[in-house]
């Protein structure tokens, strides 16, 4: 009974680039279209200067700078990779603009990318957005895909109980 009034946790995650929003289901890479690391969302990017999908604390800045993780305030390991195959290039399109234990809002940029040496070198440059401990996650609106604009409404997630 007094939980017939509480209210579910959300959060409203964004585009974290300009460019083509997709579900990750059209990715062409097995470990993000299976959802091997959790669920999300991807954007084929337009420019190189990605933001931050959602508020909390930088967790991780991977060595190779081609990933970034961010906990939200509620507790949700979110990881923003970007481009494909791009571990392999050693950190080199990358300029990262944070460190980890910052604290970041939606919308902060996080990293510059050369999206155009991602392509030379025959790699995809989308930027995924996964959602990493599903026990988290009660729910989130479907990606509908089309374009978008950085700081866009992608979808709101609901947190399980």
């Amino acid at each position: 009974m007094f939980g017939l009034f509480k209210k579910e946790k959300r959060d409203v995650f964004t585009a974290p680039v300009t460019g083509e929003l997709m579900p990750l289901e059209a990715l062409k890479d097995g470990v993000f279209s299976e959802k091997m690391m959790g669920d999300g969302y991807a954007v084929a990017p337009e420019e190189g200067l990605v933001y931050a999908p959602i508020s909390g604390v930088i967790s991780s800045v991977f060595p190779t700078k081609h990933a970034i993780g961010i906990t939200s305030v509620a507790g949700l390991e979110v990881l923003v990779h970007m481009g494909l195959d791009t571990v392999e290039m050693d950190g080199e399109p990358f300029e990262t603009k944070i460190a980890a234990g910052d604290e970041v809002q939606a919308g902060d940029v996080l990293s510059q990318v050369d999206i155009a040496a991602i392509k030379a070198s025959n790699r995809d440059p989308a930027v995924v957005v996964v959602f990493t401990n599903m026990d988290k996650v009660k729910a989130f609106d479907a990606i509908k895909a089309g374009p978008v604009a950085h700081g866009d409404q992608v979808t709101t997630l609901t947190y399980a109980d």
